[in-house]
């Protein structure tokens, strides 16, 4: 069957729409505060606006059905599309001139990866902070549609493998409706974002600084308005306790908290993905906090301002918002976590492998992912000893077929796979191994710090041209899954069959 390229370009023609939608709210924002890129954001908004009305005028008389090829092709190069138009703000306005530098902030926002250029990020001007901070929200809820309603119709990744159940043929869905499902997952992400906006807003910060955060925070990304990044607050705890929640809930499985709104609570905490996140976050921050707590050194030179409560309060706290910053692949920071001896360094660079649960706004590989992993390893050895049995993962109570635990495997082979190649390619721009794998694992994650050069005091401005659309590949392919972009590239999926 031939690609119906009619639907797939009417789709990109409403992307363009939507885009260019926010690009006008960025041009409110600007006006409101007379940052003097009113009108070149009223351009951008306008340009990408009515290109998406004639694409979708042009292609009005299209087919409706959309089958599977079209629905990876849809997924794949809408990221693309949304993050090429997403660079006119950064360019007309010129607070990234260079299209490369605005591409790489585009992408690195769609992708909730929170990788900057900026080398000055409080002399931008707000509307196109907003904007910027709009980019990661936009991409936080897209990816969750995606995983919850959209990937597992096309059979990603393992991606059935959901907490609560993702929408489909059984007895726990959300709700038939694929609509419907996303209606629902905006309305939790929106009231989640004013809420935190409020908090942040009563706890001290400025209304531009609350919402902008808040934007970052439940879509796991990490721009910050300030170049300090959330240390900048590091006398004001409870901002970052705030923080703290938000990015918790935010690495959550969406539909858990729709259950929980429900007053379905029991079903959220029994679940075993769940457990197993609250446990790995209560476990590394006692590792981390202790470690912290005892190093006299660190304690000294690593944060800057006062310790309002005790050296105690500080080393849990920081450790606390390191911890689940890395491993819901939010990206702020309160301090720089590659300074707390060589064995956190190496410890925090293997929680960028981790990722929050499925169906959240995080990347990386997944709780879900790593329990099944281990949970098959484990039945190997007993598989050796009673090669008859029959031994089925099990998860949440139900036995999980053989064909999903593949899919795992074969994901998560992949996944390193993408890691290895892509810090020999990073190396290939003489860049120094400790960087070369920590951009990998970064990139591919949607963490955002990264290690050597590029640690959480740093940004990517001195990535080499073509190491920042090497990085903006990875983000790429790690937010989508891996197979969604990746199948594009295999010859058989472009022939008609």
């Amino acid at each position: 069957m031939k690609i119906n390229f009619k639907i797939v370009f009417h789709l990109f023609g409403l992307l363009f729409l939507f885009n260019g939608g926010f690009m006008l709210l960025s041009t409110l924002i600007s006006f409101i505060y007379q940052d003097g890129v009113t009108m070149r954001l009223l351009l951008a908004g306008s340009i990408v606006s009515g290109l998406g009305g004639l694409i979708m005028y042009l292609t009005k008389n299209h087919r409706k059905e959309l089958n599977k090829r079209e629905g990876y092709i849809v997924v794949a190069f809408g990221w693309i599309v949304m993050s090429l138009s997403g660079t006119l703000p950064y360019i007309i306005t010129q607070a990234i001139p260079s299209f490369t530098d605005a591409f790489f902030e585009t992408m690195s926002g769609y992708t909730t990866t929170g990788a900057t250029i900026l080398n000055d990020i409080e002399i931008v001007p707000e509307g196109v902070l907003f904007w910027r901070s709009l980019t990661h929200w936009i991409g936080g809820m897209g990816i969750i549609v995606l995983a919850i309603a959209i990937l597992p119709l096309l059979g990603i990744g393992g991606m059935q493998l959901f907490a609560a159940e993702a929408p489909g043929p059984n007895a726990d869905k959300l709700h038939p409706r694929i609509t419907d499902t996303a209606k629902r997952l905006w309305l939790i992400y929106f009231a989640y974002t004013a809420a935190e906006t409020i908090l942040l807003q009563f706890a001290g910060m400025s209304f531009f600084d609350a919402i902008n955060h808040s934007l970052c925070t439940l879509s796991t990304g990490g721009f910050s308005t300030k170049n300090a990044s959330v240390a900048y607050w590091n006398g004001q705890p409870l901002i970052q306790y705030i923080i703290i929640v938000f990015m918790f809930l935010a690495g959550t499985n969406f539909i858990l908290s729709y259950f929980a709104f429900k007053g379905r609570i029991q079903k959220a905490i029994n679940d075993e993905e769940f457990r197993w996140y609250l446990r790995f976050i209560v476990m590394f921050t006692i590792i981390t906090a202790a470690i912290i707590y005892f190093n006299a050194d660190f304690a000294i030179s690593s944060i800057d301002h006062p310790q309002i409560y005790g050296k105690a309060e500080a080393a849990f706290r920081h450790a606390l918002f390191q911890v689940i910053s890395v491993i819901t692949t939010t990206g702020f920071v309160t301090a720089d976590f590659t300074l707390w001896t060589p064995f956190l360094l190496v410890f925090f660079f293997g929680l960028m492998f981790l990722g929050g649960s499925a169906g959240s706004t995080s990347g990386g590989v997944k709780v879900v992912r790593h329990m099944i992993l281990i949970k098959n390893g484990f039945l190997e050895f007993r598989r050796a000893l009673h090669p008859n049995a029959i031994l089925p993962v099990r998860y949440n109570d139900r036995a999980i077929s053989g064909d999903i635990v593949f899919n795992i495997l074969g994901f998560f082979i992949l996944y390193m796979l993408s890691f290895i190649i892509g810090a020999l390619v990073f190396s290939m721009f003489q860049i120094d191994f400790e960087s070369a794998v920590g951009l990998s694992a970064s990139s591919l994650g949607n963490v955002g710090p990264a290690l050597g050069n590029f640690s959480p005091v740093n940004n990517y401005a001195a990535l080499p041209a073509l190491g920042k659309w090497w990085a903006a590949f990875l983000m790429l392919i790690g937010r989508l899954e891996l197979f969604t972009v990746l199948i594009l590239l295999s010859p058989f999926f472009w022939r008609n069959r």
